[in-house]
C-alpha cells in the first residue's frame, strides 16, 4: 500500500511519512459508535447529499456529535480546542472580517510559540486556509473545534462588527435609513396641501381627488386583470427536458430563517410543524432567530428540546432598532446553506416544500434568483374577518403574484415561504434592516438587478389575523412599508425606469400607488355609492353629471372585477365554501382605510417602528 505524506502538528518532521490514519467512518465502526450497515447507508446517502459523512450520521441519529468529533480528531491527529474555557484571541480575530471566519468555519484561537493555532471544523480544507493566513499571521497550525462552537465564539468575539453590519447591509441609496427626514415630511406635506385645497376650493379639490382615485384604480385594476389572464391562460414552461444545473447534481444544503419575537404560545407548535419536513435532515439548517432582549421567547425555546438540524441564533442589540430584517441580516452570516428560506413563527409548511423548491431551482434559468411559495390559512373558519382575510390572500397568491411573475414584472414578495439563492441575496446586501416590509422591498431590488422571481405551487399555512385591532396594526405596518418602499425607489425615477424598463416601471407605479390609494382614497371612492343611490355627488359642481355617472359605473365594475378575481382564486385554492362571503368584503376593506391613516401617521413620527403581530390566537385548524 502506498504511504501518505502527513504534516504532523507540533513536530518539525515535515518530511516524515506515516501510514494513513483510518477514516472517520471506519473509526466510528471500530469504536462501536455505529454499525457497518449504518456506515454503508451513510456513504450511499453522501453520493446524492452535499453533506459531510459526520453530518449525515448525526442527522440520521446514528452517531452523537461528540463521537464524530472524537473520531475526526483522531483521523487528523489534532488537538481539540475548548473555545468556551479559553476564548479566542480578539486581536488575532480582527486580522480578518467576521464574515471571513464564518464562511471558513474557522477562528484564530491563540498563539503558541511562533505559530497561531486556528480552530477549524474542516481540517481537510486547512491547507488552503494556511496559504491565505500565513502572510497575515505568520505560521499557522490547525486545532479541531465544532462548527457550532466556532460560530458562537465568533459571535461573542466580533459582536460589535456583526451587530453593526446587520443594520447597514443594503446600499445607502436603496435603503430607507438614508434621508429619513424626507420620509417624515411626506405625511405633513400631503396634509398641508389637502387642507389648503379644501380651504380655498373645496369642490375643485374633491373633484381632483375623485379623478386621481379613479385613475389609480384603473391602473391597479388593469394590472390585476392582466395578471389574472396570464395566470389562467399562459402555460407553464416545460422544464422536464431542460438540463439541470450541474450544481444540483447533489442535493444542496438549505438554511431557513425563522424570526421569533415574543412568541411564548407558538414555540412548541412550531417545532412540531417543522419536524414534519421530509427533506434530508443532514441538508436542513433551520435557524431560529431570537432577539437578545426577548427573554419570553428565549425561555420558551430553552424549555424545548431541539433536534440537531434546528439551532438558535441570538441577535445582539445595536441601538434601538429591533426589526425582522435586521435579525435576518445578522443570522444570514451564520447560515450554512446555498439556498436561504424564510418562514414565520406561525407557519405550517407543506412537508415536501423544500424538495419542491430545490427541484424548481434545479431546472430554472440562471436569472431566477428567488421562488415564492403560496400562503394560505389554517383557521379560515374562525370568524368573518378570517374568512375575508383568506379570500384576499387567495387572490394575491393564487392569481396576482403568479401573473406578475409570468409577465416578468416586479413581484412584491410575501414575508414568508420565500427561498433565495444565497449568492444573489448577498450580492444585493440582504434585507433593508429599517424597512418594515423588507419582503416587498427585496422583490423590487431583485427585479432592478435583473433577477426574476417565480411563484411555485407549494403551500404554507399560517394563522389568519382574526381580531380587529391586531388586524389593523398588522395592515398598517404593511401599508407603511409599502409607502416607504415606494418613496425609496422613487428617489431617482429615471434610474428606476432604466432598471425596470417601461413595462416594469409602469407596473411598479400601478401596484404600489394602486394598493395605497385604494385605502387612502377610499372615502373618495365610496362617494360614488351616492350616485348609485340617486343622491347628489359632491363633485357635481365641477364635473358633468354624465362624467360622474361614468366614474360611478367604473367604480362598481372595478368592485365586481375584484370579486371575480377572488372567486377564481378561491376555486383554485379549493375553498369554494368561502365564495358566498365575497360580497361582504365591501365591509372588510374599510378596516384597511383605518390602517392606512394609521400608517401615514406613523410614517411621520416612527417610520421604522415594527408593530408586532401576536400569534397563537386561533386554533390550529389545518385546512389547505
Amino acid at each position: 500500500m502506498a504511504e501518505t505524506r502527513i504534516r504532523l502538528v507540533g513536530q518539525n518532521a515535515d518530511t516524515a511519512f506515516v501510514p494513513p490514519r483510518p477514516p472517520i467512518g471506519r473509526s466510528l465502526v471500530r469504536n462501536g459508535a455505529i454499525t457497518p450497515e449504518q456506515l454503508v447507508k451513510a456513504l450511499h446517502l453522501q453520493l446524492t447529499h452535499k453533506a459531510q459523512l459526520g453530518e449525515i450520521l448525526i442527522a440520521e441519529g446514528w452517531a452523537l456529535p461528540e463521537e464524530v468529533q472524537t473520531a475526526l480528531a483522531g483521523q487528523f491527529d489534532l488537538e481539540t480546542a475548548d473555545l468556551t474555557a479559553v476564548p479566542p484571541d480578539r486581536e488575532l480575530c480582527t486580522k480578518k472580517p467576521a464574515i471571513y471566519w464564518l464562511r471558513q468555519g474557522a477562528l484564530p484561537w491563540m498563539r503558541r510559540g511562533n505559530s497561531v493555532l486556528i480552530a477549524t471544523s474542516n481540517p481537510d480544507r486547512f491547507e488552503k486556509l494556511r496559504q491565505e493566513l500565513t502572510d497575515v499571521m505568520g505560521p499557522v497550525q490547525p486545532v479541531l473545534a465544532d462548527k457550532i462552537e466556532i460560530a458562537r465564539a465568533t459571535a461573542r468575539t466580533m459582536r460589535p462588527e456583526l451587530a453593526r453590519t446587520a443594520s447597514t447591509r443594503v446600499a445607502p441609496e436603496l435603503s430607507c435609513r438614508e434621508r429619513v427626514l424626507g420620509l417624515r415630511l411626506v405625511p405633513p406635506l400631503l396634509l398641508t396641501i389637502l387642507i389648503a385645497g379644501f380651504a380655498l376650493a373645496p369642490q375643485i379639490t374633491f373633484g381632483l381627488l375623485c379623478l386621481m382615485a379613479v385613475a389609480l384604480l384603473w391602473m391597479f385594476m388593469t394590472l390585476k386583470l392582466a395578471a389574472m389572464v396570464v395566470a389562467m391562460t399562459q402555460r407553464r414552461p416545460d422544464r422536464a427536458r431542460l438540463r439541470p444545473d450541474t450544481r444540483w447534481a447533489q442535493r444542496p444544503k438549505v438554511s431557513v430563517l425563522v424570526p421569533l419575537y415574543r412568541e411564548r404560545e407558538i414555540a412548541g407548535a412550531l417545532i412540531r410543524r417543522l419536524s414534519r419536513l421530509t427533506y434530508p435532515k443532514s441538508l436542513l439548517d433551520i435557524v431560529l432567530v431570537l432577539e437578545e432582549s426577548d427573554f419570553v421567547t428565549r425561555d420558551a425555546i430553552s424549555a424545548t428540546t431541539l433536534p440537531y438540524w434546528i439551532r438558535v441564533e441570538v441577535v445582539p442589540a445595536h441601538g434601538r432598532l429591533t426589526t425582522k430584517p435586521r435579525a435576518m441580516n445578522y443570522a444570514l452570516d451564520f447560515c450554512r446553506g446555498e439556498i436561504i428560506g424564510i418562514w414565520d413563527a406561525e407557519d405550517a409548511p407543506a412537508p415536501d416544500q423544500i424538495e419542491r423548491v430545490i427541484e424548481h431551482f434545479a431546472t430554472a434559468p440562471a436569472d431566477v434568483a428567488c421562488v415564492q411559495g403560496m400562503l394560505d390559512f389554517y383557521n379560515p373558519r374562525t370568524n368573518w374577518l378570517a374568512r375575508c382575510f383568506t379570500a384576499e390572500y387567495a387572490a394575491l397568491f393564487r392569481i396576482i403574484l403568479p401573473g406578475l411573475a409570468r409577465m416578468r414584472l416586479v413581484v412584491p414578495l410575501g414575508g414568508t415561504t420565500v427561498f433565495i439563492r444565497r449568492d444573489r441575496l448577498e450580492e444585493l446586501g440582504g434585507w433593508d434592516a429599517h424597512n418594515v416590509t423588507e419582503d416587498a422591498d427585496l422583490g423590487v431590488r431583485l427585479c432592478r438587478a435583473g433577477y426574476r422571481t417565480e411563484v411555485i405551487r407549494t403551500v404554507t399555512c399560517e394563522e389568519a389575523n382574526c381580531r380587529t385591532l391586531p388586524w389593523i396594526k398588522q395592515r398598517s405596518r404593511w401599508l407603511k412599508g409599502y409607502m416607504v418602499t415606494y418613496l425609496v425607489h422613487m428617489r431617482s425615477p429615471l434610474r428606476l425606469f432604466r432598471d425596470l424598463g417601461a413595462r416594469g416601471f409602469l407596473s411598479f407605479q400601478a401596484f404600489f400607488l394602486g394598493t395605497l390609494s385604494q385605502f387612502l382614497l377610499a372615502p373618495v371612492l365610496w362617494s360614488f355609492w351616492l350616485v348609485m343611490l340617486g343622491l347628489p355627488h359632491p363633485a357635481e359642481a365641477l364635473l358633468p353629471a354624465q362624467a360622474i355617472r361614468s366614474l360611478a359605473i367604473f367604480f362598481i365594475a372595478a368592485e365586481l372585477c375584484s370579486m371575480a378575481i377572488m372567486l377564481v382564486a378561491l376555486r383554485r385554492a379549493g375553498k369554494r365554501y368561502l365564495i358566498p362571503f365575497i360580497p361582504s368584503l365591501i365591509f372588510y376593506f374599510p378596516l384597511g382605510a383605518i390602517a392606512a391613516y394609521k400608517a401615514l401617521f406613523e410614517l411621520a413620527i416612527a417610520p421604522f417602528y415594527w408593530d408586532k403581530t401576536r400569534h397563537g390566537q386561533a386554533e390550529a385548524e389545518i385546512d389547505i
